[in-house]
């Protein structure tokens, strides 16, 4: 594995000075208004839905997910929201499919989480599991790294390596390249606030890969590589075994044939998230 901490990064004065020069501050933006599909829009959920497990994708292909029975729909940055709780039934699945492959990625969302995790991270959004052939890209928070004879419950670990010397709340962006080569690691510079809306994005275009909070850029950094397709399902707000998910009793449920506690589960409320078959450069956060 490599990390971004071993890769050289593009100096971060020079590109928030290039980045003012083309992006607006929030301080600059007087309107907002929800992301839109477009031509380059691999799914986007608005979360609008007024209740319910169902999540509904707006982009071309209608890759439209299931929400855990532990999430519920509350007002939003726009219009409503999806709330996430510290449950392993906390989470949307969107079932593996084609239309989410692409070399080159933006993956973005407003988020408010309530608290970090004390484990390893808390997964905003990712197609990544524990199989090798099932890597493809995950984006989440790195969380507290609390030690476990202070935790209670005990982390399976999975994340251990992919945050080990991290600071906390700074969001996470791993994937694994095409190329027969290590996964890699990068970290934003800014951690993200609690409590409080913020519009996260993570871009990669084959050469560079981005991170913008609040619709500017934070941290850069060089990676000349395209980013691995998988079989592997879109996960929302957690990270599991989703072969492990069953609709036995009606409502699909990761239950106790999942073998860990809610480590990895995102607190707090997530909007508008979009997944992008480029790398954008231009996001719309309003205040």
């Amino acid at each position: 594995m490599t990390h971004a901490r071993s890769l050289a990064p593009i100096i971060l004065a020079l590109a928030c000075a290039a980045c003012a020069r083309s992006t607006s501050s929030p301080s600059d933006v007087t309107t907002s208004r929800a992301p839109a599909a477009d031509s380059i829009t691999l799914a986007l959920y608005h979360m609008d839905e007024l209740g319910g497990t169902a999540c509904n994708d707006a982009g071309p292909d209608r890759l439209n997910g299931t929400a855990g029975v532990d999430t519920r729909t509350d007002f939003g940055r726009f219009g409503s929201a999806r709330a996430f709780t510290n449950s392993i039934e906390s989470w949307i699945y969107v079932p593996a499919s084609r239309e989410l492959d692409s070399q080159h990625l933006t993956v973005e969302a407003w988020i408010s989480p309530e608290q970090l995790s004390l484990f390893e991270d808390a997964t905003i959004a990712g197609r990544w599991s524990e199989y090798a052939n099932e890597q493809s890209w995950l984006f989440s928070i790195v969380g507290q790294q609390s030690p476990e004879r202070l935790t209670q419950i005990q982390s399976p670990g999975f994340h251990r390596n992919l945050i080990a010397g991290a600071t906390s709340g700074r969001l996470m962006f791993a994937f694994q390249p095409a190329a027969p080569v290590p996964r890699v690691v990068f970290f934003s510079a800014t951690e993200i606030p609690l409590q409080r809306w913020t519009h996260v994005a993570v871009t990669h275009d084959g050469a560079v890969v981005r991170f913008f909070i609040n619709g500017r850029l934070d941290a850069q950094f060089a990676s000349l590589t395209s980013i691995r397709p998988s079989p592997a399902p879109l996960l929302i707000g957690n990270y599991f075994d989703t072969r492990k998910l069953s609709n036995f009793s009606g409502d699909l449920k990761a239950g106790d044939r999942v073998s860990h506690a809610p480590v990895y589960a995102f607190q707090g409320m997530m909007d508008e998230l979009r997944i992008s078959s480029q790398a954008r450069s231009e996001f719309d956060p309003g205040r």
